[in-house]
């Protein structure tokens, strides 16, 4: 599991100060304005770089997104790789899919714009993140047992998907969302 982290890149001091000026602003203007409502210009002009500068390091705003979760995502894989149990190692293994569902969760509310602007700037997009690579590998781990622990897997991210989760929220409410990813971690062992 450890290899599928991806370290941070090494970098000039000059480009990780800008790194972290941009980020910051990004940060601070997807709070106040929304996601949505933020041009990639507003983030140049607030972090004092150059346009070229932020497209050249981030590509498009959904770039910027998985830049800005990353630092969000290793505190759960962290947790997942070294955490206390049922979440970190010491848990069977339904525990450890349950505790997992409500952690990815958890992580997933409180970033869901941001999250599904990653997850759906490009056909495929979510599956080609680093961090849905340590996701699934975790979730197969876990579900060794079942008939096809790699599908199994899939399935259980396909319902934590920002794009699914944010459809059903308003029909659902938060409370079922949660139940139900529960009863599907469950399940993934059956």
């Amino acid at each position: 599991m450890e290899l599928l982290r991806t370290p941070p890149p090494k970098e000039r001091a000059d480009a990780a100060r800008n790194r972290a000026a941009v980020l910051e602003a990004a940060g601070r203007l997807f709070a106040e304005r929304g996601v949505e409502a933020v041009s990639m210009d507003q983030v140049a002009a607030e972090a004092g770089v150059g346009k070229g500068t932020l497209f050249r390091r981030f590509g498009d705003k959904a770039g910027l997104a998985a830049a800005l979760l990353d630092a969000r995502e290793r505190v759960l894989q962290e947790a997942i790789l070294h955490g206390p149990p049922p979440l970190g190692p010491g848990a069977g293994e339904e525990e450890r899919l349950v505790a997992f569902a409500g952690a990815y969760l958890d992580y997933l509310l409180e970033h869901l714009a941001l999250v599904r602007m990653s997850e759906t700037a490009s056909p495929g997009a979510r599956y080609r993140i680093g961090a849905y690579r340590f996701w699934h590998r975790h979730v197969a781990i876990l579900a060794a047992g079942a008939e096809d622990p790699e599908y199994a897997a899939h399935a259980l991210l396909a319902a934590l998907s920002a794009e699914h989760v944010a459809a059903l929220l308003p029909d659902l409410g938060e409370e079922r969302v949660r139940e139900g990813a529960a009863r599907l971690a469950r399940s993934v062992l059956r």
